[in-house]
């Protein structure tokens, strides 16, 4: 089933953060001009630990949205699971840009083991993997330019 055009764009819009911090962190031109005009905190490795903490903490929220269609056991292991995205993400983003855009990168990793099983147990529509697949895949690199560099 194809992913509806409107969440496809919409998770794609989503990326832009962590494309531009990638983008930033490797033109050093363009990190001045956003450091200029939009505030420090809007370049390079900044606008990528924040912002992907602020979508971990989303996805919780959306996992906790597909429990609401399980019941007895399966509702109290789904809102147990979706969780955890947040608790990582407050948990494991400090000590530096290159510890927490790693601890991201498992963060998000993780938080795509989380989709699978979600969307195994038939909670999250069946387009859901093809998206999340996709925007890890995005995500996860773009981090990986700030923790590689």
């Amino acid at each position: 089933m194809a992913v509806p055009r409107f969440a496809l764009i919409l998770g794609l819009a989503g990326v832009i953060p962590f494309a531009w911090g990638a983008i930033t962190l490797v033109n050093e031109p363009l990190a001045q001009w956003g450091s200029t005009t939009l505030g420090p905190r809007f370049v390079g490795p900044y606008v990528q630990l924040f912002y992907g903490s602020v979508i971990l903490s989303f996805m919780s929220g959306v996992l906790w949205g597909f429990a609401t269609k399980a019941s007895g056991g399966q509702a109290t292991t789904g809102y147990v699971l979706s969780v955890i995205p947040a608790l990582w993400a407050f948990f494991m983003t400090g000590g530096g840009p290159v510890t927490a855009g790693s601890n991201l990168i498992f963060g998000f990793l993780g938080l795509l083991l989380l989709d699978w099983q979600f969307w195994r147990w038939g909670l999250a529509p069946a387009w859901w993997m093809q998206l999340r697949g996709l925007l890890t895949a995005l995500v996860v690199a773009c981090l990986a330019v700030g923790v590689l560099l």
